[in-house]
């Protein structure tokens, strides 16, 4: 028996996809704009999440359905703890907290977990799918837009335990198709994958207000050097 989960998820979120490339955050990051203060809330509201979403996996790993999924070498918890010491320091946990956005999406988690165990699945491909697709690309603006070495801050990006990401994601979306899923519970976790893109969404545009303040200011600072050296002053007008 198969459900087709794979293509039903990539499908039924299409319009959600899009939407969240193009919140400012994003797109900013996309091209290359990368706001070192901003990035680094979004490292921490990350934390929370994958720490919810990974304790919630490992709890029902024996549920005849999420255990079908559960791939620990997916996990992020270990590496964004190594971002997290990069661009806080060692004392980051007394530093960092969840934002109002990512509670209202780690409530979500512990919600269903709860209820629907099974609905996991639609926030387990949301972003490991994601992070699995577009990590190298991701990881390499993150280098240029911080100007950060090999190494530095960008743990996140790499799954240390899949040697063949290509590979590894076949054989993820093989594992979906298998589950031995009727329509409407394939229908349940399409809607949940949604709102998962929903929750990721407002914590890209908390973050907005953040990088807008944050480029507002380099430009103001770059302006202010220039005007010293009278660089793009306006001209004085002449003296009769």
């Amino acid at each position: 028996m198969s459900c087709n989960l794979a293509a039903e998820l990539r499908e039924g979120t299409k319009k959600s996809h899009t939407m969240a490339e193009n919140v400012g955050f994003v797109k900013c990051f996309l091209k290359g704009v990368v706001e070192k203060n901003s990035y680094r809330g979004l490292v921490s509201n990350l934390y929370f999440v994958y720490t919810a979403m990974e304790e919630e996996m490992e709890r029902h790993r024996s549920h005849p359905i999420v255990s079908k999924i559960y791939f620990p070498e997916l996990n992020r918890k270990a590496s964004l703890e190594k971002d997290l010491t990069y661009y806080y320091g060692a004392g980051w946990r007394n530093q960092v907290a969840p934002s109002p956005a990512a509670k209202m999406y780690i409530e979500q988690i512990r919600k269903i977990s709860d209820s629907e165990p099974e609905l996991l699945i639609a926030h387990s491909y949301t972003r490991y799918l994601g992070d699995l697709s577009g990590g190298q690309i991701l990881k390499k603006i993150a280098q240029r837009g911080m100007n950060l070495s090999e190494g530095e801050g960008t743990a996140f990006y790499e799954f240390e335990q899949i040697t063949d990401e290509k590979g590894f994601k076949n054989k993820y979306r093989q594992s979906m198709n298998d589950l031995p899923l009727d329509k409407a519970a394939v229908d349940r976790i399409v809607d949940e994958a949604n709102d998962a893109f929903g929750h990721n969404m407002a914590l890209f545009k908390e973050l907005n207000g953040n990088l807008i303040k944050a480029i507002g200011q380099m430009l103001f600072n770059t302006l202010t050097r220039r005007n010293v050296r009278g660089s793009t002053e306006v001209p004085a007008p002449a003296k009769n």
